[in-house]
């Protein structure tokens, strides 16, 4: 268990080292914000940014190894101190690696103006560093059952040399390989993840009994993830033909929507730390289903189903887990500012707009984009300022971390 005989070194620490969530978390959403409020105006033609290869590369790879790398990282490295009872990362070593990530955002950001090399290395040291991080009190301990998040840091950070050698070799397939199996392999952290907490959450937020796994549901959701991150990331996917692989996310999708359904949404709906995470948990098999029905019909576009797990799945889940995470792992109570569910339902309209509006309606397609980045940008910006306070300040049960 974790010693606290040297709780006044730990009162001495700046408390935004102390646990990865904290910086983790404060600065992946404000640079979610950040990055969006930028893309909006490169969008509008308000400005053009120096940035490293080009404005689309930079979207697309900032929101998934920028922000949502660092929201999982902070998570991993905060929950590995639950599963081992060892002192998880914090101080010099917290600091190191939140430079080597903030570096990559800022040497991206200003690339045009750097050598190409620069970045990258930069910007590829985060994962492997976090993965090696993670691992270290894992093995201490000999625990196997989380184990498994250590390959797949590393297999994220091979996604991300993906992107980078594609856009260098000009081989835009192989960027698009990097690109779409991140999202993919986040899709199937986050069935994992929400897969193990939300049923729980649900139990203690609704004082309800909580619904218990069907194992072989489980198995086959999560396998079916595993097999088409397998076939998509070694090209597999291209000689199984279309309608094969339209089969297969389309059984992902069943799959992952009766086990979201026998959650009980419906009994969640006072208590918005847990709407929020059903409601985003259903935006996988949403997903899912899309891409089945691009297989089938291309004029659903890859971006249309891609942005349904990016936009819907990913931004509202983060949001909801930042709220949640950061109460409990700083000793306060479950009990989220009013305002924060105003944030959630923007992070969700953001989604709906992204996804639908201009699918729907296309002759108001920048229309949308601009709403529904608008809607993104405020509800991160709310979880800042309210949470600020909460993540630089030390935990309120005076607890270690």
């Amino acid at each position: 268990m974790i010693q606290i005989t040297d709780l006044q070194i730990e009162q001495k620490m700046w408390p935004l080292l102390r646990q990865a969530f904290r910086p983790m978390f404060l600065l992946g959403a404000t640079f979610s914000a950040l990055a969006m409020m930028l893309w909006l105006w490169v969008l509008s033609g308000a400005v053009q940014l120096p940035v490293f290869a080009d404005v689309m590369f930079w979207h697309s790879h900032e929101m998934l190894f920028g922000f949502v790398a660092a929201i999982i990282v902070g998570f991993l490295l905060t929950a590995v101190q639950n599963w081992t009872g060892l002192r998880a990362t914090h101080g010099r070593a917290l600091a190191v690696l939140t430079t080597v990530w903030l570096l990559g955002r800022i040497s991206l950001l200003f690339g045009a103006f750097l050598p190409p090399y620069v970045p990258i290395i930069i910007d590829l040291a985060f994962l492997p560093l976090a993965a090696i991080l993670l691992a270290v009190p894992l093995i201490a301990v000999r625990q196997q059952r989380n184990l498994f998040f250590v390959p797949v840091l590393l297999l994220l950070a091979l996604c991300n040399g993906l992107m980078y050698y594609g856009r260098l070799t000009g081989r835009f397939d192989l960027q698009q390989v990097g690109s779409q199996n991140a999202v993919l392999l986040i899709t199937l952290l986050m069935a994992i993840v929400g897969g193990r907490v939300i049923p729980m959450f649900t139990a203690n937020g609704t004082m309800t009994q909580k619904v218990q796994p069907i194992v072989w549901l489980d198995r086959l959701s999560l396998g079916s993830l595993w097999l088409i991150f397998a076939l998509q990331i070694t090209q597999l996917s291209s000689f199984i033909g279309a309608p094969i692989m339209a089969a297969l996310y389309a059984i992902a999708a069943v799959l992952l929507a009766t086990r979201c359904a026998r959650w009980k949404l419906w009994i969640t709906l006072k208590v918005p730390l847990v709407w929020s995470l059903h409601i985003a948990y259903w935006f996988l098999p949403i997903g899912l289903a899309l891409y089945a029905v691009h297989y089938l019909n291309p004029s659903v576009t890859i971006s249309t189903a891609t942005h349904a797990l990016t936009a819907g799945a990913m931004g509202s889940m983060i949001l909801a887990m930042l709220a949640r995470v950061s109460l409990g792992h700083s000793g306060r109570p479950l009990q989220p500012k009013k305002i924060m569910s105003l944030a959630f339902l923007l992070v969700i309209i953001a989604a709906l707009l992204r996804v639908f509006a201009a699918w729907l309606w296309p002759a108001y397609t920048f229309d949308w984009y601009l709403y529904a980045g608008a809607a993104w940008v405020i509800a991160y910006l709310i979880y800042v300022f309210v949470y600020l306070p909460v993540l630089t300040t030390p935990r309120a049960d005076g607890r270690p971390g």
